[in-house]
């Protein structure tokens, strides 16, 4: 694209949940100056369209601040997660985005009436071109280079085609589900202008086991409760939980699973993650496997499914016609803790490829909060994954995507109006 005027858009690259939010309140707000929305994919938001199993969780139903992870100051991450409250988004979604979301009560997520995640992202779509924004799919940037003596900000195609910006606004997202066109260009293009990126890593991704030692169990599932202890606490986590041919998923490993990750990529030594398998803890099982009647495996599987409660036999050694009042106390002792805080045996993760999210990413100290302009490089943006910041399945991390891509927008509109 030639530079034919002085006039230059406000330009959005990554057509994700923060780019189009972003590219909406930039078009709506910008008032003569133009957006331009650019994205590699041929129809943009395809992490919404995969998520929530094709339903899109838009939104939880209830925010905890303390439940979302950085490396960088929780001071400005909790600014920038209340500057747009929950009722607020959700009012948006409904009125100005014309979705009614629907509370799933068993797990407090909020989805669209109609349960398409299509829907989501083509509305979303359809908002920003109303609002004035021209998107251009097809097309991968490569590289942006800042604005030097008159000319505006440069970015350049791949293949070599080159579109001016007055502001840009990168939602390029991190490395998670690489199938959606995650691959981390966002990440490269921020670290070769000067900012600091906080050490990546697969975040809220399944663990595995080598070898698989539950692999006989896939596809058994129930819930949990599960704790890390850390150098200072512990982290628990609870919810569904679910056995794999390689390993360990389900909503409680999901949002566990970064302090495993951490340990490993840190040199940390192993982190220990233990399993409380029913809602007896240690003294509940110590004193129901004293006051019941009848034989072990019969106990078990009043608490248990099956086969959970033939392997936790198993693996403790015991016969599981064993009379509980025959059972020693030794025995007694080892199975509460298999029962009550069994270590989770897993060794790896199953990486970015099936990660709902990345950790780490650019420090939050290198934005202006308020806008979230860059402080290394007046007139660009930052918004989304790219930033040093996830939350927990749930809608948590759409919650900070709309959040700070609206934030974005609205920065760059404004600074187009100055």
């Amino acid at each position: 694209m030639e530079q034919t005027d002085t006039k230059h858009p406000i330009v959005v690259i990554g057509a994700g949940a923060a780019g189009l939010m972003a590219t909406i309140f930039a078009a709506t707000h910008a008032q003569d100056r133009p957006v331009r929305l650019l994205e590699r994919t041929r129809d943009g938001g395809r992490k919404i369209l995969v998520s929530g199993g094709g339903r899109c969780n838009v939104l939880p139903s209830e925010i905890d601040l303390a439940d979302y992870n950085t490396s960088s100051s929780p001071n400005i991450m909790r600014r920038l997660l209340r500057s747009w409250p929950l009722h607020e988004q959700r009012e948006f979604f409904e009125r100005e985005v014309g979705l009614q979301l629907v509370l799933e009560p068993e797990t407090g997520k909020l989805f669209p009436a109609g349960n398409r995640a299509r829907e989501v992202r083509d509305r979303l779509v359809q908002l920003a071109t109303e609002r004035g924004a021209e998107i251009t799919f097809n097309t991968t940037v490569v590289a942006l280079v800042p604005p030097a003596g008159k000319l505006p900000w440069q970015i350049l195609h791949e293949g070599g085609e080159l579109t001016y910006a007055d502001s840009v606004i990168l939602a390029t997202g991190g490395l998670s589900v690489p199938k959606t066109g995650s691959d981390g260009t966002g990440l490269r293009i921020v670290e070769r202008l000067g900012h600091t990126l906080n050490e990546t890593y697969p975040a809220l991704t399944p663990l595995t086991a080598e070898p698989p030692k539950h692999a006989h169990l896939a596809g058994l599932s129930l819930e949990v409760r599960l704790q890390a202890p850390l150098e200072r606490g512990r982290a628990v986590t609870e919810g569904g939980f679910l056995f794999t041919h390689r390993g360990y998923s389900g909503p409680s490993v999901l949002n566990i699973a970064h302090h495993a990750i951490l340990s490993r990529l840190r040199g940390a030594g192993h982190q220990p993650i233990l399993v409380q398998w029913t809602e007896l803890d240690d003294e509940g099982w110590d004193l129901a496997l004293q006051e019941a009647r009848g034989q072990l495996v019969t106990l078990l599987r009043r608490h248990l499914p099956n086969r959970l409660a033939d392997t936790i036999l198993d693996e403790a050694g015991l016969d599981p016609e064993t009379n509980l009042a025959q059972l020693r106390r030794d025995d007694r002792r080892r199975l509460v803790e298999l029962l009550a805080e069994y270590p989770l045996p897993w060794t790896g993760d199953e990486g970015y490829k099936k990660a709902e999210v990345t950790g780490g990413g650019v420090d939050l100290s290198e934005i202006d909060p308020r806008t979230m302009e860059s402080r290394v490089h007046p007139g660009l943006f930052l918004c989304g994954e790219i930033l040093d910041t996830f939350g927990p399945i749930g809608g948590y991390n759409f919650y900070w995507a709309w959040a700070t891509g609206r934030a974005a927008g609205l920065g760059a509109a404004n600074r187009s109006l100055t």
